[in-house]
C-alpha cells in the first residue's frame, strides 16, 4: 500500500469501501473537473450514507416500478432460448446459423461467488475466442473485472455475443422505449457511457488471456422496447467516443494522489457509527471537512452524483449554479455578485474581466430595452 492509499483509507474512515459498478464508473464521467468527486470515489466512500446523514439526501434514483419493467423486459427477450434476441442478432450482425449456444453464469455449478462467476466467465470467454467454429455464442451476465483506484471492481453485462468474423459485442439490454425510432438522447447517451465501461473491462480481459483488444467491437448492440409494445427493437451504438472519456476519467482516479496530496493531513470523512450502525459524527464538523476539498458544481451533478444537493447549496450566488455553459461565456467571473456589478459599471472590470464585462453590459442594455418596451 501506497501513501495515496493510506491517504484515502483514512479519508474514508472506519468504513467499509462502497463497491463501484459499471453505473458509478459511468458516473465519473459527468464531471471530471471535480476534486470532492474524485476524491470520494477514489477513497470508495458511500456517498448516498454520507449525502443522508448531513441531511442533502440525493433525489434521484430508480424507482422500484422502473427496475420490476426493466427485469420483466429482460426476461422476455432472453426467454424460449433468447429467440428474440437471436431475431434481433440475426438481422443486425448476420449470424448465419439457427441455433447458438447459451451459457448462463449467473451462478456456476450452484455456486454465485464472485470469484467463482469470473473464473467461469473468463474460461468460457477465453474458448470462444479460440474457436474456429462459425457459430454465434451468447454468455448471459459474465462477470469482468477491473481496478478501480487500486481496488478490483466486478461489472456484470447484461449479455455478450460472440459472432462471425471473430468479434465480440456487448449487448445491454435497457427498458427505455424507442418511439417511431426515436429513443430518449440522455437515456441513449447514458447507456452508451455504461456500456463503453462494459467494452473495456472485455478488451482489459482479452489482453490479459493474450488476445488483441480489437476482438471486442466498439460497436454495442442496445436492445429496448419498440413504441408502446414489449416488444424489442435493437440498434448498434459506437461507443469510441465514450471509451476515450471513461480512459481518460480512470486514468485520473489513479492520479488522485495529487489531489489528496494537497489536503490537512488529518482530514476524515468518517460517520464514526456506532455498535448499532447509527452515524454519531457531528454534521457541522462533517460538512467543514467536505467543505476543504474542492468541488466543481453544475446543475448536471443533480443527475448524477449523490452530493450535488450538497454542492449546490454551497455553489449559491456563484455563477456554476447556473451551468457551464453561463460560467464559460462569462469567463472566469466567479460569483453573480460580480456579474451583476460588472453590468451595471458599479465594479471595475479591470485587466482580466474586460470583455466579459463588455458582453454583460450589453446584456444589460438589452434587457432594460425589452422591459421598457414592455412597459
Amino acid at each position: 500500500m501506497n501513501n495515496t492509499d493510506t491517504r484515502l483509507d483514512v479519508i474514508r474512515g472506519s468504513a467499509e469501501p462502497k463497491k463501484h459498478n459499471a453505473r458509478t464508473i459511468a458516473a465519473l464521467t459527468s464531471n471530471p473537473g471535480c476534486a470532492r468527486r474524485s476524491i470520494l470515489d477514489a477513497a470508495s466512500i458511500d456517498k448516498q450514507a454520507l449525502a443522508e446523514h448531513i441531511g442533502h439526501p440525493a433525489a434521484f434514483g430508480l424507482s422500484s416500478f422502473a427496475i420490476a419493467r426493466g427485469n420483466a423486459f429482460e426476461t422476455y427477450v432472453k426467454a424460449n432460448g433468447c429467440a428474440e434476441l437471436l431475431r434481433l442478432l440475426r438481422e443486425h450482425l448476420a449470424l448465419p446459423l439457427p441455433e447458438v449456444s447459451y451459457d448462463d453464469l449467473n451462478s456456476v455449478a450452484g455456486h454465485e461467488t464472485l470469484e467463482a462467476r469470473y473464473r467461469r466467465s473468463r474460461q468460457l470467454l477465453a474458448h470462444a475466442a479460440r474457436s474456429d467454429q462459425d457459430a454465434g455464442t451468447l454468455f448471459d451476465h459474465p462477470l469482468l473485472r477491473m481496478t478501480i483506484g487500486g481496488r478490483d471492481v466486478y461489472l456484470e453485462p447484461d449479455l455478450v455475443a460472440f459472432r462471425l468474423r471473430d468479434r465480440f459485442h456487448v449487448v445491454e439490454i435497457k427498458s427505455f422505449p424507442v418511439i417511431d425510432g426515436r429513443a430518449d438522447s440522455s437515456k441513449v447517451a447514458s447507456a452508451a457511457i455504461q456500456s463503453a465501461v462494459y467494452v473495456l473491462a472485455l478488451r482489459q480481459l482479452m489482453e490479459q488471456l493474450g488476445f488483441d483488444s480489437a476482438v471486442v467491437s466498439h460497436e454495442v448492440f442496445l436492445v429496448c422496447p419498440e413504441d408502446f409494445s414489449n416488444r424489442p427493437t435493437a440498434a448498434l451504438v459506437d461507443v469510441r467516443k465514450q471509451l476515450t472519456v471513461v480512459r481518460r476519467q480512470l486514468a485520473r482516479l489513479t492520479d488522485v494522489g495529487a489531489i489528496a496530496s494537497t489536503l490537512p493531513p488529518g482530514l476524515t470523512l468518517d460517520l464514526r457509527r456506532d455498535e448499532a450502525g447509527v452515524a454519531t459524527r457531528p454534521v457541522d464538523e462533517l460538512c467543514e471537512a467536505l467543505g476543504q476539498i474542492e468541488a466543481r458544481y453544475a446543475p448536471e451533478c443533480l443527475a448524477t452524483c449523490e452530493m450535488a444537493s450538497f454542492c449546490r447549496t454551497g455553489a449559491r450566488g456563484h455563477t456554476a449554479a447556473l451551468g457551464r455553459s453561463v460560467q464559460e461565456d462569462l469567463g472566469g467571473i466567479d460569483t453573480i455578485a460580480a456579474a451583476l456589478g460588472l453590468a451595471t459599471g458599479a465594479l471595475d472590470p479591470g485587466e482580466h474581466a474586460h470583455e466579459a464585462a463588455q458582453v454583460l453590459q450589453m446584456a444589460e442594455r438589452l434587457r432594460r430595452e425589452c422591459l421598457g418596451g414592455a412597459a
